[in-house]
């Protein structure tokens, strides 16, 4: 969709027009669903809540979002209601937003973007001074969601040693990070 476009979709919404946010739906509907569906596996009633509740968000906020900027902004939308209903049901989150204080704004600037993405960059950069082992831990559980009962069985390990294997992973990753300047969400993992 091109910026002209997407100002006139824009707009449109802004003006109540309900048939421009069925075609934003249409649009990026895919898109919402599979990265609400990326964070809440195995929630796949709350990923389609999520859903719905950013795309209210969009109708009620399209006269505020930039041209050229609509699938950021939803895409932020989505992930930050995700990852608040995982909280809630007591789920994992993925590691970079399990080791970082996030920015609850659901719409957040430029400058806040770069931010949240040096810090996941970050955090990619320090699983590289873990172990290959423990990285290979790290990567299966929180990047492809495997259980630790399947990487155990791909590691030949038992679920028990993944567990604490994963437990001082996250002790370590929040010392390197916290010595770096960078606070961590939650005190204990």
């Amino acid at each position: 969709m091109g910026r002209l476009e997407e100002r006139e979709l824009l707009r449109r919404m802004g003006r109540g027009d309900t048939a421009a946010l069925e075609e934003a739906m249409d649009r990026h509907m895919a898109f919402a669903c599979g990265l609400a569906g990326s964070v809440l596996r195995g929630y796949p009633r709350d990923a389609e809540e999520v859903v719905s509740d950013a795309f209210l968000a969009l109708w009620e906020h399209a006269g505020q979002i930039q041209p050229g900027r609509l699938r950021p902004w939803l895409g932020r939308v989505v992930r930050n209601k995700a990852l608040n209903r995982l909280r809630a049901l007591g789920g994992e989150l993925p590691l970079e937003d399990d080791m970082l204080a996030l920015t609850p704004d659901e719409a957040p600037g430029p400058a806040e973007l770069l931010e949240q993405e040096q810090r996941r960059e970050l955090v990619r950069a320090l699983l590289n001074e873990l172990s290959p082992q423990d990285r290979a831990i790290f990567l299966r559980h929180y990047y492809y969601g495997q259980t630790t009962a399947e990487i155990g069985g791909a590691l030949s390990m038992r679920p028990s040693t993944v567990k604490v294997r994963l437990h001082r992973g996250r002790k370590k990753l929040k010392e390197l990070l916290s010595g770096r300047g960078y606070p961590c969400a939650y005190a204990d993992f």
